[in-house]
């Protein structure tokens, strides 16, 4: 879905984690970053798929990668889903849905039949210098972290 490529510069971006703190990705420069997109905070499949982050975090810290996770969700319901699993990385609360277009993430999707507009869980690994080396578009939430560091 997004028009972004392996090689190309991540769009730079700002906004608020759950906590209120203003992120942008101008903060990780000099760090490799995982930048996840997931549908809705504390939904079935964006809970394995955040808690499998989690549960791998200290195998990212010493890789050199810092993780944080985006949905349009409200920062209140982001910091009762971080808060309820204890992730120790952010989560920024996109609800203007600028990050979320910026990396091209948002558009239609199928459920039930039913087409409606929505965020695509796709994952994004950028490197110490804003670049994009890895895209995963077809996200394993009980193993997302092998298909990063594999």
């Amino acid at each position: 879905m997004t028009s972004l490529k392996v090689g190309d510069t991540a769009p730079n971006f700002q906004s608020l984690d759950e906590a209120g703190n203003s992120l942008s990705l101008a903060d990780f420069k000099g760090k490799k970053l995982v930048l996840f997109f997931y549908p809705k905070a504390s939904t079935p499949g964006c809970t394995l798929e955040a808690c499998n982050l989690s549960d791998n975090y200290n195998r990212f810290k010493a890789l050199g990668y810092d993780v944080l996770g985006v949905s349009a969700d409200s920062a209140k319901k982001q910091n009762n889903f971080k808060e309820k699993y204890g992730f120790p990385y952010p989560l920024l609360a996109d609800e203007d849905k600028s990050v979320i277009k910026a990396f091209g993430v948002w558009g239609p999707k199928k459920f039930m039949g039913k087409i409606y507009d929505g965020i695509h869980r796709t994952t994004f690994v950028i490197n110490e210098s804003g670049i994009i080396e890895d895209i995963i578009l077809k996200v394993k939430t009980k193993d997302h972290t092998s298909q990063i560091l594999k």
